[in-house]
């Protein structure tokens, strides 16, 4: 965790989430939940203030400006200034805790505000890994869009006793659909008539 010098930062509003410019006082990381919960335990005392956001799944640490540019962790995203345009985050008012849609999971406090960029960069990655398992090498094919996807996920491994398995791999976006896609594709199967029964 790293100190603001000035601690001239507060979140501005106190009835409702306010968006805010990153870039001026912090620079933001994203990563979904079940990444971000791995990477607090990892981090334990050393995190500065979290933001979580249950409506879209996600959790925001603020870190200082600048730190971040050059990452590249699958799931995550860095939120900082663009020289063409502004990047925003919601922030809620610092009394908002877990009975709110978006709170502070840990709140902005004296001596917790930044959370040290290489530190939180280290737990995110094995926090990753550990959720997500081995990185895939190269593009895969989404089995839902059927696009390809530069941050494929794989959802499924099939293994066969003479035949060789397969993987089943997804794009970010509908990895987290996978179990459910499969309940539904078995129960339309079951469900739709047999061709014997049609004639």
């Amino acid at each position: 965790m790293t100190a603001d010098p000035l601690n001239s930062w507060a979140p501005p509003n106190t009835t409702d989430v306010e968006m805010v410019e990153v870039g001026h006082h912090w620079d933001a990381v994203s990563a979904p939940t079940a990444i971000a919960d791995r990477a607090l335990k990892l981090l334990d005392a050393r995190s500065g203030a979290v933001i979580q956001d249950d409506l879209h799944g996600k959790v925001y640490w603020l870190i200082a400006v600048d730190t971040a540019r050059s990452w590249c962790l699958r799931r995550v995203s860095v939120l900082t200034s663009l020289l063409d345009e502004s990047t925003l985050l919601g922030v809620p008012p610092a009394t908002w805790t877990a009975d709110r849609y978006s709170y502070w999971r840990i709140p902005l406090a004296p001596g917790r505000y930044l959370t040290d960029a290489q530190q939180l960069h280290r737990a995110l990655a094995q926090a990753a890994d550990e959720a997500l398992g081995p990185v895939p090498e190269g593009r895969q094919l989404c089995y839902r869009c059927q696009l390809p996807t530069d941050e494929p996920v794989i959802v499924a491994e099939e293994h066969g006793g003479s035949i060789g398995g397969g993987t089943t791999y997804a794009c970010p976006q509908h990895a987290q659909d996978y179990p459910a896609d499969t309940v539904a594709r078995l129960v339309g199967t079951r469900h739709a008539p047999h061709q014997d029964e049609a004639r």
